[in-house]
């Protein structure tokens, strides 16, 4: 192979069909690497409410206390002289 003449000319050659090559993610995005791992991917307003790791995790372990909480403590309204 030829190295080009001008390092700046990013020109594909005629013989590349665009509309038949795949694009494939790469790096930690791609399905091989989040195969097996407990990865997320945050909505962009989601990553600014939760800039870190822990963030994300410490607000998921609230939800989680928060979903064992007994029924005893439901927000439903209770109609007076009805009380269990």
């Amino acid at each position: 192979m030829q190295k080009p003449t001008d390092p700046d000319d990013y020109e594909l050659r005629d013989e590349y069909d665009l509309s038949q090559l795949t694009i494939l993610p790469k790096g930690r995005y791609s399905p091989q690497q989040r195969a097996g791992k407990n990865l997320a991917l945050l909505a962009p307003d989601v990553a600014e409410a939760f800039p870190t790791d822990e963030a994300v995790n410490e607000a998921l372990r609230l939800v989680l206390k928060i979903a064992e909480v007994p029924v005893k403590y439901s927000t439903e309204p209770v109609e007076p002289g009805s009380e269990k």
